[in-house]
């Protein structure tokens, strides 16, 4: 098992997700280093999210094989999603628009609460709890670049209200809250200005420096990125890759909208 740093290591060799209406993706290749920036590349509709999805244990795949952190797919499926996080997943991970920030972060931090620590730490009304939950929203705002001050309303900022980079480093707080060894975001670049993108992968770069291994699905990756091509062949750009990417090829049949729906049910199940 690969536990020499924070980040997971993950190897994936011929990997595919088919559903009720065909192949969401299939014949992937992968291999990255703990604490890598992946960047999953394709257009909307081509196996994206389901590639994400698969890597964190919350998809079954149906070829091939794989393994996150030393721990292979689909074996050890509950072992890779204890491990693993999600964020910016429509369906899957979404915000409550009529939430504040700060009630997100609260309730996200009251879950690592219940499951670790002892029962003085647990209790939400006791001063170690208090201090326990200020420093893991703290920590978890840090990791992403999230000021409070820079919000209407502080934390107290509804989501609703929230620029879309902004929501989008909320769900990332969330999401590396309590210390996934991988974590993986979906539309990484969707409705973002160019300079909304470049903040939105330098936060991702930052968090892969820190260790943790990142996966993020974009339909444009950055040059300094591991990717991973999920459009047919025949559609891709004839840009030669980064030299440090791997790339793979999804079938030439792009998800259907039915599928999308079944596959978000199905992770929503695992």
């Amino acid at each position: 098992m690969d536990t020499t740093r924070q980040g997971a290591a993950v190897n994936a060799r011929g990997i595919g997700v088919k559903g009720p209406r065909g192949w969401a993706f299939r014949d992937v290749h992968l291999t990255a280093d703990p604490g890598a920036l992946i960047a999953v590349e394709g257009p909307s509709g081509s196996g994206r999210t389901c590639l994400l999805l698969a890597l964190t244990g919350r998809m079954k795949l149906a070829e091939g094989h794989a393994t996150v952190a030393g721990f292979p797919l689909p074996k050890r499926m509950g072992t890779v999603r204890s491990l693993t996080a999600i964020a910016h997943v429509p369906g899957v991970a979404d915000l409550e628009p009529a939430l504040t920030a700060g009630e997100h972060l609260e309730e996200q931090a009251l879950l690592g609460h219940r499951m670790a620590g002892s029962l003085g730490a647990r209790l939400p009304w006791g001063r170690r709890y208090k201090e326990a939950t200020r420093a893991r929203i703290e920590a978890a705002l840090a990791a992403v670049g999230l000021d409070p001050a820079t919000l209407p309303k502080g934390l107290r900022t509804a989501v609703r209200d929230l620029e879309r980079i902004e929501a989008l480093r909320l769900s990332l707080a969330l999401a590396v809250m309590h210390g996934p060894r991988l974590v993986a975001v979906d539309d990484v670049d969707l409705k973002l200005s160019e300079d909304e993108r470049s903040l939105a992968w330098q936060m991702l770069r930052d968090l892969a420096l820190r260790g943790t291994t990142v996966v993020a699905a974009a339909s444009t990756a950055p040059r300094d990125a591991v990717v991973v091509r999920t459009a047919p062949a025949a559609t891709e750009s004839a840009a030669t890759p980064a030299p440090t990417s791997t790339t793979g090829t999804a079938g030439t049949t792009d998800i259907h909208e039915e599928e999308a729906a079944h596959a978000l049910a199905e992770a929503r199940r695992a």
